[in-house]
């Protein structure tokens, strides 16, 4: 909810006449809001999908970590506390521990753009900072909490050395498929479609390009690992298909679309 917002006010009142609060959406983990802080409200309005996953861009300005997909468009206002780790802790202390009430984990992918080398240390610190809400990992394993971070862009699993307590986990890639790395440390593979497949959503996919999806969800389902792809239609035609053949992660700029498509294909 955004109270700034008349209509969410003007809502909570009368759920509040009634003796009760609107209904929560149905939490939807298999879509992720791709270039999430691009929509007019960024996080609000994939969680008001219903969505378990969203991503970030982050810039190093000025020892701040600020949210924009270009240095240029940098704001010193839209920090990844102010605009996703704030109102994601916020909102699990009103639920009871989870973003949404008894949900699932929920996931922010946070892309590095620049350097890791002087990014990433910023950005453990800052996610130290909200360790009440992040999933961490350490020698005993993974403690599973509301909000499960996890790096993607420039990025490198050296980032992590030395670390007793970590507080994300690493994007891979399709080189990474056949890794030994637990799932703890690499959960997901993502891709950028365009350049693994040829096929854009027109009519089925290719029985060659369809045998080579099959193979690499069933590699990394055999990890453990959880699969996503990038630079892909954004459609029901394209969706469709990645369901049948499990793909774990519809990636998407349309979240009403995806929301509606996912739960009608559910019912």
């Amino acid at each position: 909810m955004r109270y700034g917002s008349c209509t969410s006010v003007c809502l909570v009142a009368l759920g509040c006449l009634a003796g009760r609060l609107p209904a929560q959406p149905q939490p939807l983990t298999n879509v992720h809001a791709h270039n999430d802080y691009e929509h007019t409200h960024p996080l609000f309005d994939a969680l008001d999908h219903g969505f378990c996953s969203v991503e970030a861009d982050i810039h190093l300005v000025d020892g701040q970590l600020l949210v924009a997909h270009h240095r240029s468009q940098v704001k010193p206002d839209r920090t990844l506390q102010s605009l996703y780790l704030e109102p994601l802790r916020q909102r699990a202390r009103r639920n009871g521990g989870r973003v949404y009430p008894q949900g699932p984990e929920v996931v922010l992918l946070i892309d590095i753009k620049g350097r890791w080398q002087e990014t990433y240390p910023v950005l453990r610190e800052v996610l130290k900072q909200y360790s009440d809400i992040i999933s961490t990992f350490n020698a005993s394993g993974k403690t599973t909490n509301a909000v499960l971070a996890i790096v993607t862009g420039d990025r490198a699993l050296e980032m992590f050395t030395g670390e007793t307590v970590r507080y994300a986990a690493y994007d891979g890639d399709l080189t990474m498929l056949d890794s030994k790395e637990s799932a703890d440390l690499i959960p997901w593979i993502s891709s950028n479609w365009t350049t693994t497949f040829k096929w854009r959503g027109s009519g089925t996919i290719p029985d060659p390009e369809r045998e080579k999806l099959r193979s690499i969800v069933t590699k990394a389902h055999e990890r453990g690992r959880r699969v996503r792809f990038w630079g892909s239609p954004d459609q029901p035609t394209f969706w469709r298909e990645l369901l049948v053949e499990k793909v774990d992660l519809i990636n998407t700029d349309d979240l009403a679309g995806a929301q509606k498509f996912l739960t009608q294909t559910q019912h």
